[in-house]
């Protein structure tokens, strides 16, 4: 019987965590679905309990019925990015993250050699430099008006959850999704709230130790229609990187 609760609860976790029992079994290791796992026919091992903990923060003593603490909190949630992207000059660099690659960017976030398949760009511009910028295409209408499907944010990474600041829009890279949000903290919760621009979009909390990744969006980029390709991207980036260094060398001539 108490073999029951344990897979109770480990059956209630996946579906909270929103897998399904093939996904789930891919982000914990085990080979093709947590299916007999959840029958009780295969034994739930220690390597799943320690994915668990290194993943999800899932504590093992709530996992086995010896606490009520489901989740084991660090003092501070990490944010901080997990690869840093450079150029052959070992200088930071700036990806761009269009709509296709944010669906496998939080199972490939710690992967250097994924990082390496996306367009890649400096910005010669004070803004742009002593920080880590990476490029995200917007998805969706959530954040209209202010930013629209198709277009592009450019953003800095954030250190700590502590820095986030109501006035501001990020993209907010979870477990499973990457989404463009404004982010509120709570007082006396320990939760966060995502909450879209747009009204038709209820805000939601989620907590801190579903965050990957937290950027800070401090441009955009708005394209017509012959830059929804990122070649169509790039080209228009150095044409308007060309045009901003002769407009430079004018002022300084």
């Amino acid at each position: 019987m108490e073999n029951d609760a344990i897979l109770k609860r480990f059956t209630d976790l996946r579906r909270e965590l929103g897998f399904t029992q093939s996904e789930f079994a891919k982000q914990i290791g085990v080979s093709s679905t947590t299916a007999d796992i959840e029958r009780g026919r295969t034994k739930l091992s220690g390597k799943v309990v320690v994915e668990l903990l290194k993943k999800y923060k899932i504590n093992p003593l709530w996992l086995f019925g010896e606490s009520t603490q489901q989740y084991i909190e660090t003092s501070s949630t990490s944010v901080i990015p997990k690869v840093v992207t450079v150029d052959s000059a070992e200088n930071d660099n700036m990806v761009l993250v269009n709509a296709k690659a944010a669906a496998g960017y939080p199972q490939n976030i710690e992967d250097t050699s994924w990082y390496k398949e996306l367009p890649a760009f400096d910005l010669p511009l004070p803004e742009f430099r002593n920080a880590t910028y990476r490029g995200f295409q917007v998805e969706g209408d959530s954040m209209l008006p202010n930013l629209k499907p198709g277009e592009w944010v450019l953003a800095k990474a954030t250190e700590d959850l502590k820095e986030v600041s109501a006035n501001k829009i990020y993209v907010v890279v979870l477990q499973d999704a990457v989404l463009v949000k404004k982010v509120i903290s709570k007082p006396n919760s320990p939760n966060v709230t995502l909450v879209s621009l747009n009204e038709s979009y209820p805000p939601y909390d989620i907590e801190p130790h579903q965050i990957q990744e937290i950027w800070e969006v401090n441009s955009k980029i708005t394209f017509g229609i012959d830059a929804t390709t990122e070649k169509g991207l790039l080209k228009q980036l150095q044409e308007s990187m060309e045009e901003l260094k002769s407009q430079i060398n004018k002022t300084n001539g």
